[in-house]
C-alpha cells in the first residue's frame, strides 16, 4: 500500500467514526420518554447518548401485547441480516472492492431480504400502529412543542423513508461502479456505495434500539385493549 492510499483509508475510517458518533448523539425520542423523578430532566441542549440504556423506558417484555412481541422478534432476525450485510461490506472494502462469490451472495441476500421483509415490516408498523400511538403520545404529553407537535412516531416514519433512500443509493452505486471502466471513478463510486451502506446499517440499528427500548414500552403503557384490537385486526 502506498502512502496516499493509506492516508485515504485513514481519512475514510475517521469520517465513518465521526458519522457513527453523530448517529449516537442527540436522540430526540428519549427527551420525553421517561419523567421518573429519579432521572434528571433531559435537555435538548445537553442530550444523552442515543444508545444510553439509562434513559430507556424498558418493561418486562412478557407483559407486552403480542403485536409488540412479534415486532421485536422480527427485529432480532433483522439485526442478524444487517450484521451479515455489514460484515460483507467490510470484506468488500478490505478486498479492494472485488466481488467475491461470498460478498455477492451476501449483498443479494440482504437486498432481497430488504424488499421481502424489511419493507413489509415497516408497512405493518405504519398502517394503524403509528397513527394510534401518535395520538396517545399527544394525549399523554409525550410530544414536542408548537402548534403541530411532533412525537417519536414522526422520527420512526422519517427513518423508514431514509431506509429506502439509503438502500436504493447503495444498490445503485454498486451496480453503477461495476460498469465503470475508469479505475479511479470505479473506486470513488464503490466508496460511496460502501459509506452509504454503512450509514444504512447504523441507522437500522439505532432505529431498532429506539423502538425496542423506548417506543414499544411507551406503547404498552399508553395503548388500550381497544387500540391493540384495532391494530391486530388489520395486520
Amino acid at each position: 500500500m502506498d502512502f496516499n492510499t493509506e492516508k485515504k483509508d485513514i481519512l475514510k475510517d475517521q469520517e465513518l467514526s465521526l458519522h457513527k458518533k453523530k448517529l449516537k448523539e442527540a436522540d430526540p425520542i428519549v427527551l420525553n420518554a421517561s419523567k421518573d423523578h429519579r432521572i434528571q430532566e433531559l435537555s435538548a441542549m445537553d442530550p444523552p447518548d442515543a444508545y444510553d440504556n439509562e434513559f430507556a423506558v424498558g418493561l418486562d417484555k412478557e407483559q407486552y401485547n403480542k403485536f409488540l412481541r412479534d415486532l421485536m422478534d422480527e427485529h432480532k432476525e433483522l439485526i442478524t441480516k444487517v450484521n451479515e450485510f455489514d460484515e460483507a461490506l467490510a470484506t468488500f472494502r478490505a478486498g479492494r472492492y472485488i466481488f467475491s462469490r461470498d460478498v455477492s451472495e451476501s449483498f443479494n441476500r440482504f437486498f432481497k431480504y430488504f424488499d421481502e421483509h424489511i419493507l413489509p415490516h415497516n408497512r405493518k408498523e405504519e398502517q394503524y400502529y403509528f397513527r394510534i400511538i401518535h395520538k396517545r403520545l399527544i394525549e399523554s404529553g409525550e410530544h414536542g412543542n408548537g402548534s403541530n407537535p411532533g412525537t417519536a412516531v414522526d422520527i420512526m416514519e422519517d427513518d423508514h423513508v431514509k431506509f429506502i433512500q439509503l438502500a436504493s443509493i447503495t444498490f445503485n452505486f454498486l451496480g453503477l461502479a461495476s460498469r465503470l471502466h475508469d479505475p479511479e471513478s470505479r473506486s470513488v463510486t464503490f466508496d460511496l456505495a460502501y459509506n452509504t451502506g454503512r450509514e444504512l446499517v447504523e441507522l437500522i440499528r439505532l432505529h431498532i434500539f429506539r423502538e425496542d427500548e423506548t417506543l414499544f414500552p411507551l406503547s404498552q403503557k399508553l395503548l388500550t385493549e381497544a387500540d391493540f384490537k384495532i391494530i391486530n385486526d388489520h395486520i
